[in-house]
C-alpha cells in the first residue's frame, strides 16, 4: 500500500515538473535549437507521467501516451540533426529513426492485441511487445549517447548536460522494460524506484536548460553502422521469438523438439553469413552506397592510414606503405614497385606471392604513370574498356595474374618514385571518382614518405663517403709529412753517407718511416671501424723521448716531468707528428723545436714550441683549425685540423698562442690519469 502510495506521488511530481520545462524550453535556446519539438516531447512526457499515477501502468491509455512520447522524442533528436546547416541529414539518420519508430508502433499495436486477447493468451504478446519496446530503449539510448559524443567540441557543458540525462530517461526505461521481462511486476517497488529516476531526470533537465549551448551536431558513420548493426540483432531476437512462440502453438508434443532445432540452424545461419567475408564486403558497400553523401569516412580512414605509416615497430617503411594504401580499399595483399633507372622493379610486397613476380623492369609502364599520373584498373584493361594507352602500357604478367586489381603510381613533385599494385578484394567493384580521389591524394603521401626515405637512405651513403674521404685527406697529409722526411733524410745522405753514426740514424729513419706507412695503410684498410680506443693511463715522457729521438731536426725535450695521462698513445702520438713537423717546417734552419712537459692538479700538459714567423690573432681565430686553410705553401691544411679532432677525441683540448714574427706555442691539455687508475 505504501509502495502504491509513493509511486503515486513520485509520479505526479514527474509530471509536474516535465509540465513546467516546456516554459523553460520555449525562452531558451537560439534559432538552431528545436523549442517547439522540445515543448511537445517534454509536454507527452509529463501527459505519459500522470496516466501511470492516475490511471496505471499497465492500461493501454497510458501504453499510447508513452507511445507518443516516444514518437515526440525521436523527432526532436531528427531535428537537432536536420538543424546542422544541411539541407537534409544522410539516408542513414532516417532509416535509424524509421527503424525505432516502426518498431514503437509494432510494440503498441502488440499491446492492444494483447489487451484485447486477455490472460493467458495475450501474455505471450505481452512479452514480445516488452521486448520490442526493450530495443526502442536501446536505439534511443545509442542516439543520445551519439549526440552526447558529437556534441564534445562543438557545444557548451549546458547542452551536453540536457542530451546526457535524456539518456537517463531512457536508461531508466530500458531497465523498467528488462526486469518486466524478466518477471518482476510492473507495480509496486519497481513504479516506486521508475518514479524516482523520473523525478531526478526531470530536475537535471531542467537544469540543463537554464544553460545555452551550440545544437550543431553530426553523427558519425561508426554510430549509424553500430545503430544497424543493435537494430539487426533486435530484430533476430524478435523475430526468433515469435518463431518459438509460433512453434510452441502449433508444434504439439514436438513443439519443444522443433523449437530447439529452429533455434539451432538460425544460429547457425547467422553465423555462416556473419563470418562470409564477401557477405560483408557486400553489405558495407551497399550501405555506403544507398545511406551516406560519401562512400568513405575519411577522418577514419585517414587516421588508420597515418597511424599504419608511422609504426616503425610493425614492420619495414615500404611494407607498412603498401598495407596503408591496401587498406584503404580492403586489399588483402599488395606490391610496390619501385623506380629504378626509368624501370619500375618489384620491390616489398605485403602479403604478396614474390615467385609471381616477373625478373626484369616495366620501361614503358613508368613512363606512362610518370606522364599521365593516371590509375589504371586491371580488370577494365582485361575486358577492354580501359583508355587504349592504359591498356598498352600494363604489362601481360600484371593482365594474366588474377589477383592484380589497381595500380596506382606514386608521384612526388612531379617524378615517378614508384607504384603500387593492390590485390583484388573480397568484393571486387569498378573505381568511382570518389576511390581515384582518395587513391591519388594517399599515393602522394606516400610517395612522399618513399622519397623522403631514398634521400635519408642517399644522405646516409654521403656522409660515409664523407667520412672515408675525411680519413683519406688524413691518411695522405701523414704521407707528405712522411714524403719530406724521407727527401731531408735523402739530402743529407748526399753529404755524410760515409758516417757510420748517420747511415744508422738513416737506418732507424727508414725503418721508423716503413712502420708509419705500413700503419697508415692499415687504418685506410679499416675505415669502416673505429679509429679511437678509450683513454687509459699513459706515460708521456717516454712517448716524447721516442719521438724526439727520430726526428731528423733539432728538437729539444725539457722539463721530464713523469706525467700519466688518459689518452690513446697512436692518436697522441700522431697529434703530436702534426704538431712537431708543422714547428719544423715553420722554424728557421738550425733553430730548435721545444717539447715542454708539465703537470697540475687536474692537467698534463704538453707545449710545443717554434721560434718561426707566428700567426696573426685573426688567422688564429678563423683559419687555424679549419680543415683545407694552409699558410704554407702547398700545404693541405690538416694538420691542425686532426690534430684538434684527436685531441677532443680524448677529452682534451689544444690552446694556441702566436705573435707574428716571435714564434708560436701549442698547448696540448690532458686529463691527468688519478693516482689509482696509475697503479692498476
Amino acid at each position: 500500500m505504501l509502495a502504491g502510495v509513493l509511486s503515486l506521488w513520485l509520479h505526479a511530481l514527474a509530471a509536474l515538473l516535465f509540465a513546467l520545462l516546456p516554459i523553460a524550453a520555449l525562452r531558451t535556446g537560439g534559432d538552431r535549437l528545436p523549442r517547439r519539438a522540445l515543448a511537445v516531447a517534454l509536454g507527452l512526457t509529463a501527459l505519459a507521467a500522470l496516466a501511470t499515477a492516475g490511471i496505471g501502468a499497465e492500461e493501454i491509455v497510458t501504453r499510447i501516451a508513452e507511445a507518443l512520447r516516444t514518437f515526440a522524442w525521436l523527432a526532436f533528436l531528427l531535428l537537432l540533426h536536420r538543424r546542422a546547416g544541411e539541407p537534409r541529414p544522410p539516408l542513414a539518420l532516417d532509416t535509424v529513426y524509421g527503424v525505432v519508430a516502426l518498431v514503437t508502433l509494432a510494440a503498441l499495436v502488440l499491446e492492444c492485441i494483447a489487451a484485447v486477447q486477455g490472460r493467458p493468451a495475450g501474455d505471450q504478446t505481452a512479452s514480445v511487445a516488452l521486448l520490442l519496446q526493450m530495443l526502442v530503449a536501446v536505439g534511443v539510448l545509442v542516439m543520445a549517447q551519439a549526440l552526447h559524443a558529437a556534441l564534445a567540441h562543438t557545444a557548451g557543458s549546458g547542452l551536453r548536460w540536457t542530451v546526457a540525462t535524456l539518456g537517463g530517461l531512457w536508461l531508466t526505461e530500458f531497465a523498467v522494460r528488462t526486469l518486466a521481462h524478466l518477471g518482476v511486476p510492473l507495480d509496486g517497488l519497481l513504479l516506486v524506484a521508475r518514479g524516482a529516476a523520473l523525478v531526478c531526470v526531470a530536475a537535471a533537465m531542467g537544469l540543463g536548460l537554464q544553460r545555452r549551448g551550440d545544437w550543431r551536431v553530426r553523427m558519425s558513420r561508426t554510430v549509424a553502422y553500430q545503430s544497424l548493426t543493435l537494430v539487426a540483432v533486435g530484430a533476430y531476437f524478435v523475430l526468433l521469438a515469435l518463431a518459438t512462440s509460433a512453434l510452441a502453438t502449433l508444434g504439439g508434443t514436438h513443439a519443444r523438439l522443433l523449437q530447439t532445432a529452429f533455434v539451432f540452424g538460425a544460429t547457425a545461419a547467422i553465423l555462416t553469413l556473419v563470418s562470409n567475408g564477401g557477405l560483408r564486403g557486400w553489405v558495407k558497400v551497399k550501405l555506403a552506397k544507398h545511406l551516406f553523401r560519401h562512400r568513405y569516412d575519411y577522418r577514419t580512414e585517414w587516421l588508420r592510414f597515418t597511424e599504419t605509416l608511422g609504426a616503425p615497430g610493425v614492420a619495414p617503411l615500404d611494407q607498412r606503405i603498401v598495407r596503408a594504401l591496401a587498406d584503404l580499399t580492403a586489399s588483402p595483399a599488395g606490391l610496390l614497385l619501385v623506380a629504378e633507372d626509368g624501370a619500375l622493379v618489384p620491390g616489398a610486397g605485403w602479403h604478396w606471392d614474390r615467385a609471381t613476380l616477373p625478373p626484369t623492369g616495366e620501361i614503358m609502364l613508368a613512363a606512362h604513370l610518370e606522364t599521365t599520373g593516371r590509375i589504371i584498373e586491371v580488370d577494365a584493361v582485361r575486358d577492354g574498356e580501359a583508355d587504349p594507352d592504359d591498356a598498352e602500357a600494363t604489362p601481360d604478367w600484371m593482365r594474366d595474374m588474377p589477383a592484380a586489381w589497381v595500380v596506382v603510381p606514386l608521384l612526388h613533385r612531379g617524378s615517378l618514385v614508384g607504384a603500387i599494385l593492390l590485390g583484388r578484394p573480397a568484393l571486387a567493384r569498378r573505381l568511382d571518382w570518389e576511390d581515384f580521389d582518395l587513391l591519388k591524394a594517399a599515393g602522394r603521401q606516400v610517395a612522399s614518405y618513399l622519397a623522403e626515405a631514398q634521400a635519408q637512405q642517399a644522405l646516409a651513403e654521403a656522409q660515409r663517403f664523407d667520412e672515408f674521404n675525411r680519413r683519406f685527406a688524413f691518411l695522405l697529409h701523414d704521407i707528405k709529412n712522411l714524403v719530406s722526411q724521407l727527401a731531408l733524410t735523402a739530402r743529407n745522405a748526399e753529404r755524410h753517407a760515409d758516417n757510420p753514426e748517420f747511415r744508422a740514424d738513416m737506418i732507424a729513419t727508414l725503418r721508423d718511416s716503413s712502420d708509419r706507412l705500413n700503419g697508415l695503410l692499415a687504418r685506410l684498410g679499416q675505415h669502416h671501424r673505429s679509429r679511437s680506443e678509450p683513454p687509459r693511463p699513459t706515460a708521456l715522457l717516454p712517448l716524447l723521448e721516442r719521438l724526439v729521438a727520430r726526428q731528423p731536426a733539432q728538437v729539444v725535450l725539457i722539463g721530464p716531468d713523469p706525467a700519466v695521462a688518459l689518452a690513446e698513445p697512436a692518436a697522441l702520438e700522431q697529434l703530436l707528428v702534426h704538431l712537431i713537423q708543422n714547428a719544423i717546417e715553420a722554424s728557421p734552419a738550425h733553430a730548435p723545436v721545444t717539447l715542454a712537459l708539465a703537470t697540475d692538479k687536474e692537467n698534463a700538459i704538453i707545449d710545443v714550441i717554434d721560434r718561426g714567423c707566428g700567426m696573426s690573432p685573426g688567422f688564429v681565430r678563423n683559419r687555424l683549425f679549419k680543415p683545407f686553410t694552409s699558410s704554407k705553401p702547398g700545404g693541405f691544411g690538416l694538420g691542425t685540423f686532426e690534430a684538434q679532432q684527436l685531441a677532443q677525441g680524448m677529452g682534451g683540448r689544444i690552446e694556441v698562442s702566436s705573435r707574428e714574427g716571435q714564434g708560436t706555442r701549442f698547448r696540448i691539455v690532458l686529463r691527468a690519469a688519478p693516482a689509482v687508475e696509475q697503479a692498476a
